[in-house]
């Protein structure tokens, strides 16, 4: 995973060439990832809880799926790659853009690409990446964050509160 090209961007998001994950994570480079928020009918979030063997926010509620877009990939194809690598789904064009946050501290220096997909199932979670997940009411998670956020990634956090700022919540 440490040897997977990432693209390194500027501060306008674009690609100043290619650079190894471990690189990008270590040096605080700007890169570029996806995150896709999934409702089902009733109006709910999944959220997966991330494997804790993974290198970055072990074990901590997040989006439903997310990814770093490898060099040479665009937003809209990573974020139908990890939603079928994550979760099964095949997506096609059901993928809604929702908006874009710029590279920051709060997003691991990650411009990152927000997506909505409505989907009830099945859900098939990739066990290398994925310890478990839930579908949470918004206001759950609404409460959740207003007590504490205790383990939610911080980069969740920043999404939802930028999607409720949308009035889509």
């Amino acid at each position: 995973m440490q040897h997977e090209w990432l693209s390194e961007v500027d501060e306008r998001d674009e690609v100043i060439g290619p650079r190894t994950r471990g690189d990008i994570h270590r040096l605080k480079l700007r890169h570029r990832s996806v995150h896709i928020l999934v409702f089902n009918a009733r109006g709910e979030v999944f959220l997966q809880r991330r494997s804790p063997d993974k290198d970055i926010n072990p074990g901590l509620w997040d989006t439903s799926a997310a990814g770093h877009v490898d060099h040479g990939e665009d937003y809209d194809a990573s974020a139908r790659r990890e939603l079928e690598e994550e979760l099964g789904i095949v997506a096609a064009d059901a993928l809604e853009p929702l908006f874009k946050l710029p590279a920051s501290a709060n997003t691991g220096w990650e411009f990152v690409w927000v997506y909505r997909l409505i989907h009830d199932g099945p859900l098939c979670l990739n066990a290398e990446e994925i310890s478990g997940g839930d579908w949470f009411a918004p206001a759950a998670i609404d409460a959740w964050i207003s007590q504490s956020g205790a383990d939610l990634t911080r980069s969740f956090q920043v999404i939802w509160q930028r999607f409720l700022g949308l009035g889509s919540g």
